[in-house]
This record gives structure tokens, sequence and C-alpha cells, in this order.
């Protein structure tokens, strides 16, 4: 993580479903005085329909067209915390968008963490055909590498709650900032 890149104020959350992307970004954004959006809620806001319902019309790829054109229009934004989709580190120019833009957290979640978390969900289109055990893991061997490669910091969420989570973020921005502006 550069300088520059933490004083542009701008955190992207990735990790997988159920790492709590959502809840802990509002709360980290909140400690860190920035705007928060999740680029799913906005996608569904700005196409007036849920996102199982664009993968039923449109297919994976469709919806991957639109997230891509939302995470380029919000990592644009100036004092913004993005909690991203889970599969938005699919595409090359996500992440590099990402990477460019701003810090990004990889919220690290365990299979049993996934599992227990998105349990009751049926708005994860991916999670919802077939076994979600062997989904996740599929899913994980995939993405893991990919989030880690455009990771400027990498958080375990397990035992802990999303306050702890994000008060814990927030030291540990702080505390790089410092020493970056510190050493010439």
């Amino acid at each position: 993580m550069t300088a520059d890149r933490a004083q542009t104020a701008r955190i992207f959350l990735v990790g997988p479903p159920g790492a709590g992307k959502t809840t802990i970004g509002r709360r980290l954004a909140r400690l860190r005085q920035l705007e928060f959006f999740d680029s799913d809620h906005e996608i569904e806001s700005c196409c007036g329909v849920d996102i199982p319902y664009i993968f039923e019309v449109e297919g994976e790829e469709g919806f991957r067209r639109r997230e891509a054109k939302m995470i380029d229009q919000l990592t644009q934004q100036p004092d913004v915390l993005i909690a991203t989709g889970g599969g938005s580190i699919l595409r090359d120019d996500n992440r590099a968008h990402l990477s460019a833009r701003g810090i990004v957290i990889y919220l690290y979640a365990s299979l049993e963490q996934q599992l227990q978390r998105t349990r009751k969900s049926d708005a994860r289109p991916l999670l919802n055909a077939g076994n979600r055990k062997e989904t996740l893991e599929r899913l994980f061997a995939v993405r893991d590498p990919l989030y880690r490669d455009i990771a400027d910091l990498i958080v375990p969420t397990r035992g802990r709650g999303a306050k702890a989570v994000a008060h814990d973020i927030h030291q540990r921005l702080d505390r790089d900032v410092r020493k970056q502006i510190a050493t010439p």
C-alpha cells in the first residue's frame, strides 16, 4: 500500500460470500468517515430488479458485465468504501480498477464460516444450484488466489464480530499511513 493510495480515501472490501463485506463495510465507513456503497445493491438499484432475476434473464456473464461497469464507476468516486460482490475479482478489469484506485482489503472467511453465514440466503444465485458446500469449495479454489493477489491487507474474520473487525482494520490503516508518512 502506497501513501498516495492511502490518501485517496478509497477502500475496497473483497472476499467470499459470507465474509461480512457489507456489515463490516458499513461500520468501517462510519469510522473512516467515508461514503459506503455495496456494489451488488447499487446494481439492483440501477436495474430495478434483484440479482437473482438478472442471473435468470441475462445469465452470469450478463450480470458480470453490469458488475464491471458498476465497479468502474464506484471506484472513481472520492472518499468511498465499497463492499464488492464475491465474484467481482474474476474479471481482469475489475482487479485492475480495484488495485489501482484504492486500498484493497480481503476479508478472509473459512469454508465453515461461509456455509454458516449463507445457509438461509436464497439471494445468491451461484449457491442455489446443487450442493452449497461443494459450490463454495469450488469458488474458493478459484477466487482465493485472486483476492490475495490484489489485497493490500488480509483480515481473518473468524470468531470476531463486525464491530471488532471494523475497529481492527481502522487501527491497522491508521498505523500503516503513519508509518508511510514518517518514512522518507
